[in-house]
């Protein structure tokens, strides 16, 4: 007798797989192709902090993650068919007063790619308007433009605080966003002066110019930028920062934050929250390797193994791990 081998039948063209936070847990599920604005084929994202406070609860999320991303359009207007793109998160109205002002990201009926309301990149097919889109230079890899997004919050702050070149600035942590806010500082001129606990992280700054603190000094720092991405970070920059400093905070933490107000009030230090970034600096200082991206990846899983690609990420030292969809 022939033995007979049945193959699983083929998935169907309109349906995807994408990754799936439910309860604090992800999977992999199959989805129908999302549709409306620009298709675009994800080839590789990367999952970042964020992505890993949704998973334990940030904002109550259930959906498909991730915001991360490079991939090629598909389906849209003819002039983006076949470009490879980098995509801006905030999905705005256009209509409101924020918006007419040019302050989208801060729309209050905006939806944000896989954080609030919208699917996001962790799936083999997303969808963003075209209005969002950033070709990405042919002489940047996935592996270096898949940062555009993470570089654009860490060059945020030059946009909200003026730093003088020459300045010195204290960068509190060494995790991703940590290491990119310290090189997008140091590409523009100013004196880094970076504190963590990894030696061998700190390391990618130090490669770039960075000054390598020790033990964070009380009351030194005119700017301190807090990127620890714990609860206990802020306190810390506070007691860095000199009288009428400024504190930027950088971190998305899901849990509350409890500060000692008479330290931030009695040297009348200003606390600025900082979040998603303009696109454009970012990918000209990718362009122009300004960035040590290289360094920062520890890990690279296909799209069907973002169950393990999670596990990965959320162990403890662990910078960027990257998704891919071959």
């Amino acid at each position: 007798m022939q033995l007979v081998v049945l193959e699983p039948p083929p998935k169907s063209r309109e349906s995807m797989i994408a990754a799936y936070i439910e309860n604090g847990e992800v999977s992999v599920r199959e989805f129908p192709k999302p549709k409306g604005n620009a298709l675009i084929r994800m080839t590789t994202a990367g999952i970042c902090n964020t992505d890993l406070e949704l998973k334990a609860g940030y904002y109550g999320f259930q959906g498909i993650p991730g915001h991360e991303f490079v991939g090629v359009v598909e389906k849209g207007p003819a002039e983006w068919l076949g470009k490879r793109v980098a995509g801006e998160i905030n999905l705005a109205c256009r209509k409101c007063d924020w918006c007419q002002r040019g302050l989208g990201r801060h729309c209050p009926k905006r939806t944000v790619l896989g954080i609030v309301k919208h699917p996001g990149a962790f799936a083999e097919y997303l969808t963003l308007p075209a209005e969002n889109l950033h070709e990405v230079s042919k002489s940047l890899t996935d592996e270096e433009a898949v940062f555009t997004e993470p570089v654009a919050a860490a060059c945020e702050i030059l946009e909200q605080v003026k730093i003088p070149k020459g300045g010195d600035v204290a960068v509190l942590g060494d995790g991703k966003l940590g290491l990119l806010i310290g090189q997008v500082l140091l590409a523009n001129g100013i004196n880094v002066h970076q504190f963590g606990r990894h030696p061998e992280k700190l390391k990618i700054v130090k490669n770039r110019g960075a000054i390598i603190g020790k033990q964070p000094p009380k009351a030194k720092f005119e700017f301190v930028i807090d990127a620890t991405g714990s609860a206990e970070g802020l306190g810390v920059a506070i007691g860095m920062c000199r009288p009428r400093g400024t504190v930027v905070m950088k971190s998305t933490v899901h849990d509350k934050v409890a500060i000692d107000m008479a330290a931030v009030i009695v040297p009348e230090i200003t606390l600025i929250g900082s979040r998603c970034g303009r696109f454009a600096p970012a990918l000209k200082l990718l362009k122009d390797r300004k960035i040590d991206v290289h360094s920062m990846i520890q890990g690279d899983y296909e799209l069907k193994d973002a169950k393990e690609a999670f596990r990965h990420a959320a162990t403890k030292g662990t910078l960027k791990i990257l998704l891919r969809n071959k």
